[in-house]
């Protein structure tokens, strides 16, 4: 796949040719169509945001098809239409999503910024 990869804080992004994604059990894999620039992508590109897992690829705004499904996936069929937030995953446990402010999680993780987004032709995703 293609990708646009920050290898470091302040730099530009890379075009890079990857490995096609393979979606983790309970991930899907997207085929991107397209992929916003939001100001959080700017801040984790100019080092505003603390500890970005590096490379990344940045990009959160994502809108793509469903091209693969990981096990235990349900809820989802190949080729339909899904949108990704910037908050991809919640540990589910912590007093916070007990309590269904998961937007609080205490171990969370993050479209293009804890781990790979939207800037590219795929992208896995929770």
């Amino acid at each position: 796949m293609k990708a646009m990869v920050l290898h470091a804080l302040r730099t530009p992004l890379i075009l890079e040719e990857r490995p096609l994604p393979s979606p983790a059990p309970g991930e899907i894999r997207l085929a991107v169509a397209a992929c916003a620039v939001c100001r959080t992508d700017l801040h984790v590109v100019d080092g505003d945001l603390p500890d970005p897992k590096l490379p990344i690829i940045p990009g959160h705004e994502i809108v793509g098809r469903v091209d693969a499904l990981g096990d235990g996936v349900t809820g989802f069929r190949i080729g339909e239409r899904v949108g990704v937030p910037w908050l991809d995953h919640t540990c589910g446990h912590c007093p916070y999503c007990a309590s269904g402010r998961e937007n609080l999680c205490d171990e969370p993780l993050f479209t293009g910024y804890t781990r790979d987004g939207g800037f590219a032709t795929h992208a896995d995703v929770t």
